[in-house]
Formats: structure tokens, sequence, C-alpha cells
């Protein structure tokens, strides 16, 4: 699988944010590519760190748009997402990227507790195309 470091796009990265639990890549747009470390069980504090960050970077008028970019594995608490809401956070769009079953069942599990859809990606360019896309679509100056 593809890494965040071998993207096109990778030298217009804004930020770059390294977790005990794993890297963080903050883009402009307010897109945020994750590569959790092996093993990790991902929680509600590991988020928590995560949307402080994305908050001094994007400030709080971004829509954040997150890509899970699966290149390890790695497990999420899935009930983290109801501590994600109470804790008023909200991502505009979410994806995950990865090629095994494992991957694509933790999606669906996922999808049990996030509010909006998730998107699922077997390829990191098609994922970043995707909030591309969405970014500029949320992003635009609207006219007056």
């Amino acid at each position: 699988m593809k890494r965040v470091k071998e993207l096109d796009i990778f030298k217009r990265i804004r930020e770059i944010r390294e977790f005990e639990f794993g890297v963080f890549y903050f883009f402009k747009g307010g897109i945020i590519i994750s590569e959790i470390n092996e093993g990790v069980l991902f929680k509600w504090e590991n988020a928590e760190k995560v949307m402080s960050a994305a908050q001094d970077i994007f400030g709080m008028e971004i829509p954040i748009i997150y890509i899970a970019n699966r290149i390890n594995s790695y497990y999420v608490v899935p009930s983290s997402w109801v501590m994600f809401y109470k804790n008023r956070n909200e991502l505009a769009y979410c994806a995950g990227v990865g090629q095994t079953k494992g991957s694509f069942a933790s999606v669906v599990l996922e999808r049990i507790f996030f509010k909006n859809f998730i998107a699922h990606f077997q390829d990191l360019d098609d994922a970043l195309l995707w909030a591309l896309d969405k970014s500029n679509a949320i992003n635009q100056p609207t006219e007056e």
C-alpha cells in the first residue's frame, strides 16, 4: 500500500504531527490523513489529541475531511465515536483506505457509530482525489 510520503501532493503538506499512536498529515483545505501505528488501540483520548491539533492548524471554521490510511493493522474503539460527538467534534467527511478484509470490516463497524457516511477506498490516490473534490466543494467562497 502507498504511504502519504509517496503522494505527489506531499510537497504541498501544511504540517505533520507525530503522536505515540501514529502520524497525521495536515493538508490545505482541512484534509487530514492518518497512518496509525501497528497494533494500536485507537480510542477517544487519541482522537481528542488529533482534533486539538486540527483546531490549532486549521482553526474552527474549516470543515475537516479525514482519511485513515490503514497501512498497519490496528483497532478502533467504535464507541469512541459517541465521545467524539458528545464533545462537539465534527467531521465533514471520513474515509478509510485499505486492501484487507479487516480494514473493510472496521469501516463497516465504525459506520454503526459514525453519524455520516464513511467512504472506503483501496487506493490512497483515489481517496485523496475524493477528499480534494469534497474540500473544493465545501471551501468555495460564496458570491454575494
